[in-house]
């Protein structure tokens, strides 16, 4: 007995490490000439990667994050298309880093598989898919991915087909501390402008997939919903705001070309609770009677699983994935869509400690969240 009949093949790891490194590589250029460039002193993929932070100034802030794709994975590998789920793994904490003023710079990963397969059957090309999505990602977020880890785990991974894996990351960013959100810049009649999704991101999913599993039945991904399969609507990759975000705000080291006083990632919570947890310190709230509306495929799941507007905007983000709490809505709205990005003014903050939402949901209610 050796290593492989146990389910670990070395040299298809080699070959996957390799494949990986050389996507990694095609990010390093995103961060040339400014804060996170990446330094080589030799090329290898087990080699050392750094960036000089040497002679940084006064007030100069680092910190990492952790996120991951969750349960999305799933429906990727129902598809078997592994092309965009790093938009999704990269949003999470991209995203999350502009929340508090910072700059996104560097990402590593940790990607868990049941098993890369054998010689006369492996699953390097779907490897290769999710490394083209590494590329494209790391490029809509304007970072560089610097490390990472792979390992084969059995049985320890679970999922759908034979390809199984679980994907999460780290990001490393920078951030002026004289520019960092604290809520308190929030001022009230401050707008508060809505950026679109038009998936799910990688929040709510679990609910998503019993809902659909119940009504269609285990293989629910191949069911016809509006000329598509229903697992391909709700594959739909994450949009990734901070590249433009960091472009209004200005990020570590430049002066933005926008106002802005908050900012909001809608993931867990949904609106009211992300929102929420920007606004607390202000002790203000908010007024949204303006906001996008979800996707085809996630009112048709509202409606299967006869799920409440107030249940459905905790848990999904209901058509926005980031809002932006501004002085200057127009100026936010306009370099947004210099993006490819569409928003819109949803509402306005207000004295009230309150969050009311004028719902797109199936009911069209109007909901009142408290901020906790």
């Amino acid at each position: 007995m050796d290593y492989k009949d146990s389910g670990v093949n070395i040299e298809l790891g080699d070959d996957a490490s390799k494949i990986l490194y050389k996507a990694a590589k095609l990010t390093f250029d995103n961060r040339k000439g400014n804060i996170g460039e990446i330094i080589v002193p030799f090329d290898d993929f087990s080699g050392v990667r750094a960036i000089n932070i040497g002679n940084l100034p006064e007030g100069s802030l680092m910190c990492i994050g952790f996120d991951g794709v969750g349960t999305k994975v799933e429906i990727a590998q129902r598809m078997n298309n592994h092309k965009t789920i790093a938009f999704d793994l990269f949003a999470m904490v991209c995203d999350d880093a502009i929340v508090r003023g910072a700059e996104p710079v560097l990402i590593g990963s940790v990607l868990d598989v049941n098993s890369l397969g054998k010689e006369n059957e492996s699953h390097i090309e779907q490897l290769k898919q999710l490394a083209e999505g590494y590329v494209k990602a790391a490029d809509a977020a304007n970072v560089a991915v610097i490390n990472g880890e792979l390992a084969e785990l059995g049985d320890g991974v679970g999922g759908y087909g034979k390809f199984k894996y679980n994907w999460c990351s780290s990001i490393a960013w920078f951030a002026n501390k004289n520019k960092l959100f604290t809520g308190k810049e929030v001022q009230l009649g401050d707008s508060v402008v809505v950026l679109e999704e038009k998936g799910f991101r990688s929040n709510g999913l679990s609910l998503t997939r019993k809902v659909f599993e119940q009504k269609h039945g285990p293989e629910w991904h191949n069911f016809e919903f509006e000329g598509e399969k229903l697992g391909n609507l709700v594959l739909i990759p994450s949009t990734i705001y901070s590249k433009a975000v960091i472009h209004m705000h200005g990020g570590f080291k430049t002066e933005g070309c926008c106002k802005i006083h908050g900012v909001s990632h809608i993931t867990g919570g949904g609106l009211p609770g992300k929102l929420g947890r920007v606004l607390k310190p202000s002790g203000y709230g908010a007024e949204l009677d303006n906001l996008f509306e979800p996707c085809k495929a996630m009112q048709y799941c509202q409606e299967l699983g006869n799920i409440a507007d107030k249940e459905a905007y905790r848990t999904w983000n209901m058509g926005q994935g980031l809002a932006i709490i501004t002085p200057e809505p127009e100026k936010v709205i306009q370099e947004a869509a210099k993006f490819n990005i569409k928003a819109q003014i949803a509402g306005k903050v207000i004295e009230e400690n309150k969050i009311k939402i004028k719902s797109k949901g199936k009911d069209k209610e109007d909901l009142l969240f408290d901020i906790e």
